[in-house]
């Protein structure tokens, strides 16, 4: 079976884009299957940094085809800046490049719609980006979504909208205090987004359907983490899509039986961007420490992320509801100064430890959490490629994160070059 799944542990940012680029070159497609813009992708080749918000991060190998899946939701700007940029850099976007036909599109109300939501909520932001991510899917889920192929239909993408600048103009007018939208910009607009993308449009579910029949090699990718799933995640503070494995069925048209491996990617700590509980968050010079170390400050928005030790409750959930079948451990280099490394092992409640995912919020947010204390290895694992090279204490690290979460660690990744990797 042809497919392997590669998803974030936590609460995203656990370095998926060097991964999915790493292992892309075994593959013949990479597929997106959940997510915007909201997201970025950082891939480093030699001396070029490429950050990638939509186009999957196979794109920078040739000959790799590349699938943006209905699950997605798409801002036609964005993608064509993203593909002028690739193009820019030399790489072959236009053999390379597909999108699904049932892709959501985001719409300017969106970004408005967004951002006003999360400026009257005052002090219960959720920390959205303000990209229309959220709103689009609320669209989507009401029946008044937009597919990216309705721009190919001049009069049927027009009715749509329609409907939508009479609804959301009543919403922005009345509620936001906003100008109303003005239904012949954003249709010029768009029309003309559609000349520049409509040769990437493909029936997804056929084009995967003939590459697994044909035993072609699919590697898929989502955005964001485990814990921001709307379903499983920290709600209400989660992205608006399925970001466990789950989502790649309905994200890429993919029937759960030909899914071959799922790799979970984690972090050698823990970060966050946002609101939201983070019971290992270090709030003190720590966490200065690691957000440093690791250059922790978003791949979209630059914002410094929250920075905590590995929390193996996290972990653990993310492996039942993945069906993990091996661990990629990143930025092990990060902890290569610290003495002492602590794990969380649970959260303990009102007297109560609780060593698998509460439902409950209120547990989550408020629980403390308990840690197992290791000595650090204060030697270089940075660059190292061979296991055999690494500090003894970094094994016995590495070890112990397999022990608790009871899965194989298939990969260390020990830089941000794709050749500073070990794998297992």
């Amino acid at each position: 079976m042809p497919v392997t799944v590669i998803v974030g542990t936590q609460w995203g940012d656990e370095g998926k884009g060097k991964i999915v680029d790493l292992i892309s070159k075994d593959m013949d497609i990479v597929a997106r299957y959940q997510g915007g813009h909201n997201a970025g992708h950082t891939v480093i080749v030699g001396d070029m940094e490429v950050v990638l918000h939509l186009i999957p991060s196979g794109i920078l190998h040739k000959g790799k085809k590349c699938l943006i899946g209905n699950g997605v939701v798409v801002d036609p700007k964005a993608l064509i800046d993203e593909i002028e940029m690739l193009k820019k850099n030399g790489i072959d976007v236009d053999s390379q490049l597909f999108i699904s036909k049932k892709a959501h599109l985001i719409m300017p109300y969106h970004k408005v719609i967004d951002l006003s939501m999360e400026a009257i909520k005052g002090g219960k932001k959720i920390g959205t980006t303000g990209r229309g991510i959220g709103p689009a899917y609320t669209d989507k889920a009401s029946r008044l979504g937009i597919y990216i192929s309705d721009l190919l239909n001049p009069e049927i993408f027009r009715e749509k909208l329609a409907i939508n600048i009479e609804q959301k103009n009543s919403l922005v007018k009345n509620l936001f205090g906003k100008e109303p939208f003005d239904i012949d910009q954003i249709f010029n607009e768009y029309i003309a987004y559609a000349e520049v993308i409509k040769k990437y449009f493909v029936d997804a579910k056929l084009f995967m359907r003939e590459a697994i029949l044909a035993g072609e090699r699919i590697l898929c990718e989502g955005a964001q983490g485990s814990m921001l799933d709307v379903d499983y995640g920290t709600y209400p503070f989660v992205t608006s899509s399925n970001t466990t494995t789950g989502g790649v069925c309905t994200g890429l048209s993919i029937p759960p039986k030909y899914i071959d491996r799922v790799l979970g990617i984690t972090k050698a700590y823990t970060t966050r961007v946002g609101e939201g509980p983070f019971p290992t968050e270090l709030l003190d010079e720590t966490g200065e420490i690691l957000r440093k170390e690791g250059g922790e400050y978003g791949a979209t928005t630059g914002r410094p992320r929250r920075c905590g030790w590995l929390d193996m409750v996290v972990l653990k959930n993310a492996v039942w509801l993945n069906g993990l079948d091996g661990i990629v451990l990143t930025k092990l280099d990060v902890l290569d100064n610290f003495r002492t490394i602590k794990i969380c092992e649970g959260y303990k409640y009102k007297g109560t430890i609780f060593k698998d995912m509460p439902d409950e919020l209120e547990i989550i947010t408020n629980g403390e959490p308990v840690y197992r204390e290791v000595e650090g290895w204060m030697a270089r694992s940075a660059g190292v490629t061979d296991y055999k090279d690494l500090p003894a204490k970094a094994k016995d690290y590495i070890k112990l994160i397999e022990e608790l979460s009871a899965t194989p660690i298939r990969i260390i990744s020990t830089g941000k070059q794709r050749s500073e990797t070990i794998e297992l």
